[in-house]
């Protein structure tokens, strides 16, 4: 009929450059005949939403079409639920509004609901753990879940959720570890044995993160390792033996949170669409292409990955030769034995490393102290810094019986800082030939002024050479604690004020965010450990601490001006204002650091200097 004929060349124009405004002024007529008796012009309607979505609609159609979905029919409701989906992650700006439309779609219409699209959800959650997205998400589903009766896909993704992200929300009223124990076990009885398997998964994380939660859980895995299910038998008995097994640190990490899933080019939604509607179709095309929103979440979820790949390597280098790090105090981890071949340096010796890194640490947030030791040489480091300037003095004594010979500093100049440099004579020679003599018990010093013009994430490299008596040539790749916290000066704001320019620095390049649990034989999180993090925000960051802003003592929030040299147009100093908050959950025994900056360097920068400081206190 001339209808369905219309919509489907509106679909095909719609593809056309230029025309998606001429079509769009046609979405009222559209949505109309969404409710016509042929099933096929319903099904063209359809179609032509989906082509004629964009950023400035996405929220309305969608909506639209969620609240016809009540009221569709069977034979059009699986294709219905695809096709919102796509749209609702396609042009999502807000994840927490996709979450919401995923979470209507269950409600409604949960059995058209297919894994493939609560999958996704679960991706983007983890995929993105700036801002509230997380937390937003598992207090959503906690609460989705509680009624006795819900759909199956519904206690899935919430179960699944809790066991990942439930710590975040856990120190919230009626949101313990017990509390989402008690709601998910609930639903145990009605669920099948794929939907028991994941939550058999769940339990076990939420008895690592919660001592109430264990005798809850101990008896649920003592029936299923009789059960008929393999799988289910499989983990329980698996989850069961895991802390005689293993050492508490070993089950830490076996159980520890998932790490972002890989981003593939086509998601299995789209897949699907394709699977079913042909490749000529014109709402596979408009799926194929990237929206403005994804093309943005996608370098976050890059940006996430590559922070995980840092971490990664960062462990790595605790037990094995350290390549290049610009985070570590050093790049070059080659052990110092005697050389081997000719013209061989010695590097830094592997057992001084873990000692190196701490101690690097804690002179980024102190003024100093010994920044490497080992039988030869003693690197020590005294800093002062006053606004954008500070001043750098660097102790190089010999602790070996015989004098080092050709002693040389080389030093990095990177383009955020200016740099002027003093030393004992031939200390900073640049030729290999050249250098200082140190004798036995003797230092050779070194001076730098410095004016940082520019925000920056790494402290600045020196490679310390010598030569010792019998020909051994030494070079020590090093980093001086010269980090973006030493250029802080402490603001104090009322808790409105905090609060309102927190909400006005959201967005992912203002903001950076991550986990980290408390050191192994720390003690457990009080106001007395609170105490010591209020001090790390205050006088290790340089951060005003801003009190009053939040209900609950476990949580310290802080802002300050990171100030530079640079000037702006009008011949005044560039500066960066720079906030932090530190919550944690003594439960869990972790903290969540988040900063949130003008640049989004600083942000990174700020957020290093507080995760080492916290592993430290």
């Amino acid at each position: 009929n001339i209808r369905y004929l219309g919509l489907l060349t509106m679909a095909q124009l719609a593809q056309l450059e230029g025309s998606a405004e001429s079509i769009k002024k046609h979405q009222a007529t559209v949505l109309v005949s969404l409710k016509d008796a042929d099933i096929s012009v319903r099904r063209r309607a359809l179609d032509l939403l989906f082509v004629m979505c964009d950023t400035d609609n996405a929220e309305r159609i969608v909506d639209e079409l969620v609240a016809h979905l009540a009221l569709a029919d069977a034979a059009i409701r699986e294709e219905m639920v695809l096709k919102i989906a796509i749209l609702a992650e396609k042009y999502a700006t807000d994840l927490r509004w996709y979450v919401d439309t995923i979470l209507k779609l269950i409600s409604i219409s949960g059995d058209h609901v297919s894994d493939a699209i609560w999958h996704r959800v679960v991706q983007i959650v983890t995929n993105h753990p700036q801002g509230d997205l997380q937390a937003y998400t598992a207090a959503t589903l906690l609460v989705a879940a509680s009624p006795r009766r819900c759909h199956e896909t519904a206690v899935r993704v919430a179960a699944y959720i809790l066991g990942e992200f439930g710590f975040l929300i856990a120190e919230r009223p009626g949101m313990s570890g017990e509390e989402q124990f008690r709601i998910l076990h609930q639903h145990w009885p009605t669920s099948d044995n794929k939907t028991r398997a994941i939550l058999v998964s769940t339990y076990a994380k939420l008895a690592n993160l919660y001592e109430e939660c264990r005798p809850l859980v101990a008896p649920v895995f003592a029936r299923c390792t009789n059960n008929v299910d393999v799988e289910i038998q499989q983990r329980a008995a698996e989850y069961s033996s895991m802390r005689e097994a293993f050492s508490p640190e070993a089950v830490e990490d076996l159980l520890r949170e998932m790490p972002p899933f890989e981003d593939n080019k086509q998601s299995a939604l789209e897949q699907r669409l394709r699977e079913k509607e042909g490749d000529n179709s014109a709402a596979v095309q408009k799926a194929a292409r990237p929206s403005i929103a994804e093309r943005k979440r996608a370098a976050q979820s890059a940006a996430t990955v590559k922070a995980v790949e840092e971490v990664a390597a960062q462990a790595q280098q605790e037990t094995g030769p350290i390549e290049s790090d610009p985070v570590s105090p050093m790049s070059d981890g080659s052990p110092g034995t005697a050389k081997k071949d000719p013209g061989a340096k010695v590097g830094i010796p592997k057992e001084v490393i873990p000692a190196m890194r701490k101690a690097f640490s804690n002179l980024c947030t102190s003024p100093s102290g010994v920044l490497f030791e080992n039988a030869l040489l003693q690197v020590g480091v005294k800093h002062e810094y006053v606004g954008a300037q500070g001043r750098i003095s660097v102790f190089f004594g010999n602790l070996s019986k015989t004098p080092l010979s050709h002693f040389r500093a080389i030093i990095e100049e990177g383009e955020h800082l200016r740099m002027q440099k003093q030393g004992t004579q031939g200390l900073l020679d640049e030729e290999e030939s050249g250098g200082c003599d140190v004798a036995v018990r003797t230092q050779a010093k070194l001076l730098l002024i410095v004016e940082v013009t520019a925000p920056f994430d790494d402290a600045p490299a020196m490679r310390v050479t010598f030569e010792t008596e019998n020909g051994e040539v030494h070079e020590y790749p090093l980093r001086l604690p010269i980090v973006a916290t030493c250029f802080m000066e402490p603001v104090t704001l009322e808790p409105g004020a905090f609060m309102q320019r927190w909400r006005s620095l959201e967005g992912q390049d203002r903001e950076c965010q991550e986990v980290v649990k408390a050191p192994p034989n720390a003690p457990p999180i009080d106001e007395e450990y609170m105490k010591r993090i209020g001090t790390i925000v205050t006088e290790g960051l340089k951060f005003g601490r801003c009190t009053g802003c939040d209900p609950t003592p476990w949580t310290v929030s802080g802002a300050a001006t990171f100030r530079t040299g640079a000037k702006d147009m009008n011949g005044n100093n560039i500066n960066v204002g720079c906030l932090v908050r530190v919550e944690a959950n003594p439960q869990a025994g972790a903290f969540r650091v988040t900063t949130r900056t003008l640049h989004p360097l600083c942000s990174k920068a700020v957020k290093n200097v507080a995760l080492v400081s916290i592993k430290l206190a």
